[in-house]
């Protein structure tokens, strides 16, 4: 066997990445270190459950690995058109990498749609695998396509694999008693086979998941596991592919452990689980299904074993209303929903900054405004959940930054709920919910202490030495007022949404009362400690960028990049946004250009120009999909430059 190595080029994480060749009796295997793969279909082509699958494997396998699902908000959109193509874009590594990847190295396309809707994604060279089955002159005017473009030359530039999928899949299934119609639906598992031959993938577990799934009808378990098979074969055995792909697993990639892949909505669902454990409270959710939020509802209605209570409301207004009564009898209290139904609980989030009760409002952030863009990804509520209540009504908000990076975020959004009886944002995005990575499973003993101590009897002594119990008598520390369990003997006192008196509780409409409440309840939410802002400074920057939420790996694959250019830059990520770390002023003033890219018009940048009268630089995109790296590196170039 001879090798050789071919010129290296940029990783798309800002490293740089090579190929090995092997030579073998038959076909060629090339070793890479990265590669990215877009399957592109029908909505009812299973985009979705191939790229699942196929990240499983690559999980199993030990690579790292980030993912993209992008599928369209309809159940069953439109077939054959634009606006329902739905892809499932992973990028995986011998390596630690940090985003699904800018541009595809493979584009499985299933149809013309699919291959219009993201040929300009794909650079000159990749390979295209087309289904030409589907390439008929009604699919291709549907689109826009008067030339098949297979024949055209418009591909040229690309290294295109025509294969017909439909019809290789229905042949292989032909000793199956199915019509031709349900046999081409195993077109995808088909292409997965493929796939999984070119990139040396496991193949066990997708056969193992497939007699799962279909356990009830082993006849078309069977009939996908020989359409995988098929494909694999094909692969092997065809002409077409004289070269197939190694990635080595990713062993200095992660700290020892015991990891799975993991999508942030799961990772958010095992957070609150854990957190419930930890407080050794009942978990309750008061939910109504909503994208990209309902998944945690699925998950968390799976473990009752765990002190799990899911209500699925008939609206948002009662999703909340019952989640805060459950905060009330002594429950982990959460309520997970997107923007518009952070809109509809915004009177109740009120209620409960007034009650001063631990709640977790969990917002899965969506393109907007009303309906907007369902299933596409925003960062466009952080100002809503900042101040969209009537009055003062101040709530801590909490981001994470990764899909992993949900279960962490949820437990501290957790602690600060139980610390300091108040409601907490959590604001996770459409990004995040659906993309996954590596998880390490952490250890029961590595988790947060959050038990917390009701209030068992009196708390005040009146003048004439009564002992009395006082609902709003302050920690001195927190300023969080008693957590008092309804039914608590000599613990009765008053709850609702009009101002109370400090200490007692009481109706209070006095003017000076209601000054200093609402500067208590604001000072209880300054006060809240968060771990200082860390900046990652390799030395001799003068430009910050300092992003929040989702941005995280972006941001950190355009600073890879810059600095493997030689540019220096420094880099701050935000999990904490109310309140701001301590230091956060401080850390500002160290730069000459703080540059903030968000996904919204620049609404960190208001709160950080507001607060700390810091020229900040805006870099927005709203345009439903996360930013490319190397959109990212060269908007901070031009910044640093200019």
């Amino acid at each position: 066997m001879t090798s050789q190595v071919s010129s290296p080029a940029e990783h798309a994480d800002g490293a740089v990445v090579g190929e090995q060749r092997k030579h073998t009796g038959e076909k060629d295997v090339r070793r890479l270190d990265r590669v990215i793969i877009r399957f592109a279909g029908d909505s009812g082509d299973g985009m979705q459950l191939t790229g699942d699958r196929f990240t499983s494997e690559t999980a199993s396998f030990g690579n790292d690995l980030s993912t993209l699902p992008n599928f369209p908000a309809e159940i069953r959109a439109p077939a054959g058109t634009l606006p329902g193509v739905s892809s499932f874009q992973l990028h995986f590594a011998d390596h630690d990498i940090l985003t699904p990847g800018d541009a595809p190295n493979v584009l499985v396309a299933m149809n013309p749609a699919a291959l219009k809707a993201n040929i300009a994604d794909v650079p000159r060279g990749a390979e295209i695998i087309v289904n030409t089955d589907e390439f008929s002159k009604r699919a291709m005017q549907k689109v826009g396509y008067d030339v098949s473009p297979l024949e055209d030359g418009s591909l040229d530039g690309y290294s295109v694999h025509p294969v017909p999928l439909t019809t290789l899949t229905v042949e292989a299934l032909k000793d199956f008693d199915l019509s031709r119609k349900d046999a081409g639906r195993s077109k995808n598992m088909f292409a997965l086979g493929l796939l999984s031959w070119m990139y040396h993938r496991p193949t066990e577990g997708t056969e193992k998941f497939l007699r799962t799934k279909f356990a009830k009808k082993p006849d078309i378990a069977e009939a996908n596991i020989a359409a995988f098979h098929a494909g694999w074969n094909f692969g092997e055995t065809t002409e077409d592919f004289a070269v197939s792909y190694e990635v080595a697993p990713a062993s200095q990639a992660f700290p020892t452990g015991t990891y799975r892949n993991i999508s942030g909505n799961l990772a958010l669902s095992y957070g609150l689980i854990a957190a419930g454990r930890q407080a050794d409270l009942p978990l309750y959710l008061g939910s109504y299904p909503i994208t990209p939020a309902s998944d945690i509802l699925h998950e968390l209605s799976r473990h009752k074993n765990f002190g799990v209570r899911t209500f699925q409301a008939e609206d948002e207004i009662a999703g909340i209303g019952a989640a805060l009564g459950a905060a009330f009898g002594g429950s982990l209290a959460v309520t997970t929903t997107s923007g518009p139904g952070v809109a509809l609980k915004s009177e109740t989030i009120g209620l409960a900054v007034s009650l001063e009760l631990p709640l977790l409002i969990v917002d899965i952030q969506r393109g907007g405004p009303s309906t907007g863009l369902p299933t596409k990804t925003e960062q466009a509520d952080l100002l809503q959940a900042m101040y969209g209540r009537n009055g003062e009504a101040p709530v801590p908000i909490v981001a994470p930054k990764t899909p992993a990076d949900c279960f962490d975020a949820a437990l501290e959004a957790a602690r600060i709920a139980v610390t300091y009886r108040t409601p907490v944002f959590l604001l996770s995005d459409g990004y995040l919910a659906n993309g996954s990575e590596p998880w390490r499973i952490p250890d029961v003993d590595e988790l947060p202490d959050l038990r917390v101590q009701f209030a068992s009897g009196a708390n005040h002594t009146e003048d004439d030495g009564t002992e009395v119990f006082w609902p709003y008598k302050r920690d001195p520390q927190t300023l969080a007022r008693p957590w008092a369990i309804p039914g608590t003997p000599g613990l009765e006192h008053r709850i609702g949404g009009i101002e109370k008196q400090d200490g007692t509780g009481n109706i209070s409409y006095d003017p000076a009362n209601h000054d200093f409440m609402v500067r208590t309840r604001q000072a209880k939410i300054d006060g809240i400690q968060v771990p200082d802002l860390e900046v990652d400074d390799t030395g001799g920057a003068t430009t910050l960028v300092l992003g929040w939420g989702s941005t995280y790996g972006p941001i950190t694959a355009a600073v890879r990049r810059l600095r493997a250019a030689g540019v220096p830059i420094a880099q701050a990520h935000l999990r904490h946004l109310n309140p701001f770390p301590r230091n956060l002023g401080e850390v500002l003033g160290r730069y000459e250009k703080v540059v903030i890219p968000e996904m919204n018009l620049g609404q960190l940048a208001t709160l950080v120009r507001a607060r700390f009268l810091v020229d900040a630089v805006s870099y927005n995109q709203v345009n439903g999909m996360p930013f490319k790296a190397e959109q990212l590196a060269t908007a901070l170039k031009e910044a640093i430059d200019g």
